[in-house]
């Protein structure tokens, strides 16, 4: 095992400090990701997740091979608010699924988000959680009432372990009506009875569905084993949702732990407000990318650290756009050169290690930047410029032609290549000219858009300052 593979350390919810991370098998990294219910657009706190294990998975392929690295996210393709989206508008759960799921992964693939390596569905994995839930009411982890399976949140000891919530604590906080039917007030569903409008599958128990909770327990176990390295999600799951699936699955599999590091994101704030349908500020991918280019977006989610929340501002897209526009202007200095593949700059690479540390890596970026438009010699040139696509292509930036990205249309802040260029030559008429009043003046229009030109014997380059 290399240096960089000993030193990645992560936060782990379940130990609420950094540990550092070792994976089971070096050979077979396995890490899992709560994906999206698919019945409407994604929004922009669903994207940040999806941005951030992207990241994590870009950088244990990094650090373990591509080829040792199984990274899922699932699809919850079954869950009363699909059911209900399918009634209103009279057709099956699956053309509401399958339209909002390809919408979905084309969203995120905008964000710069790479497709997972298994992208499991819960309709197919029915059969897993048939299974699961046979075994839990078999060791007394769970019952059978009225067509519904329970767990019996009781029977399980170090319930709350992830969340550090107390038993008696969150028995006191449930509902005040208790379905008749559970034992516990905390106790959970596992399968309930579908009507004969709704989906439904045979079971044991009778015709019904699954929970939301025991869906990535089954997926987990059919596609990545019984314990993982690393379970990750929003903030908002912590409880109960990875809660729950510790329980069961842990009781289910004779005491096994589910997985050995779980992560999760903080929230999305607008504005400095909470996101919400009551506030009208609900912000989605599907309409940002109308305003903005993916990769700014990407960068706008990248800039805080994962774990603190982020707020989300009109200003602070606009700053990412401008921030792109600084690395692939100093790109763009460097078309010319010729750039072998190169290692990861030790300080970017270091700043990944400690726990995803995406504002002191974009700082690093930055400063390659800096020494990019500095540099002087073929030698030293191609050097930067290899480490910068090397960064880039781990925090899933600077994946354009920079002449791409400068033509492309951005808003009101972005920087329209082909108008740079119809002044730099009129710039360069007007000295011919000698015309240095008009030459000055069209430089100082250029300085005023944020550009830099550097006169040189192969003609004038330029960049966004």
């Amino acid at each position: 095992m290399s240096a960089e593979t000993k030193s990645l350390k992560l936060y782990n919810t379940l130990t609420r400090q950094k540990d550092l991370f070792t994976p089971q098998d070096p050979k077979r990294v396995t890490m899992y990701v709560c994906g999206p219910t698919v019945y409407n657009f994604a929004h922009i706190g669903n994207a940040r997740p999806a941005v951030v294990f992207d990241l994590l998975a870009r950088l244990l392929r990094h650090l373990y091979g591509a080829g040792h690295v199984v990274y899922a996210r699932n699809i919850t393709d079954i869950e009363d608010k699909i059911i209900k989206a399918a009634q209103d508008e009279g057709v099956p759960i699956s053309a509401i699924t399958e339209k909002y799921a390809a919408i979905y992964r084309e969203d995120m693939g905008s964000l710069g988000v790479l497709p997972p390596d298994i992208e499991p569905l819960a309709t197919e994995t029915t059969e897993t959680m048939i299974s699961l839930m046979e075994r839990l009411i078999a060791s007394g982890h769970a019952y059978e009432a009225e067509g519904h399976v329970l767990f019996d949140v009781p029977s399980f000891g170090d319930y709350g372990a992830l969340s550090r919530r107390d038993q008696d604590e969150m028995e006191a906080g449930a509902r005040v009506e208790v379905a008749p039917y559970k034992k516990n007030a905390s106790d959970f569903v596992l399968w309930k009875p579908s009507s004969a409008e709704q989906p439904g599958w045979e079971s044991p128990w009778g015709r019904g569905r699954p929970g939301w909770h025991i869906e990535c327990s089954a997926m987990i176990e059919k596609h990545l084993g019984e314990t993982i390295d690393i379970h990750g999600g929003g903030i908002d799951l912590q409880f109960p949702h990875h809660e729950n699936e510790v329980a069961q699955s842990t009781c289910a599999h004779g005491g096994k732990a589910l997985a050995r590091f779980w992560m999760h994101n903080g929230f999305v704030n607008i504005e400095k407000e909470k996101m919400s349908k009551s506030l009208g500020n609900v912000l989605l991918v599907h309409d940002l990318l109308k305003e903005a280019p993916g990769e700014a977006i990407r960068l706008a989610l990248l800039n805080g650290h994962y774990r603190q929340p982020l707020d989300w501002t009109g200003e602070g897209l606009k700053q990412a756009k401008r921030m792109l526009d600084r690395l692939y202007g100093a790109l763009r200095t460097l078309a010319d050169v010729e750039a072998e593949p190169a290692h990861l700059p030790a300080a970017f690479l270091e700043a990944l290690l400690d726990d995803l540390n995406t504002p002191k890596a974009l700082a690093e970026l930055f400063a390659l930047a800096k020494k990019a438009n500095q540099a002087e010699g073929q030698a030293e040139k191609a050097e930067v410029k290899a480490q910068l696509l090397a960064a880039g292509k781990v925090i899933g930036l600077l994946q354009q032609d920079p002449a791409a990205w400068f033509e492309q249309a951005g808003g009101d802040t972005h920087i329209e290549a082909a108008e740079v260029e119809r002044l730099i030559a009129a710039r360069l008429e007007a000295r011919k000219a000698k015309d240095f009043a008009e030459a000055d003046r069209i430089r100082d229009a250029l300085t005023d858009m944020g550009i830099a030109i550097e006169d040189g014997p192969d003609g004038t380059k330029w960049r966004v300052a």
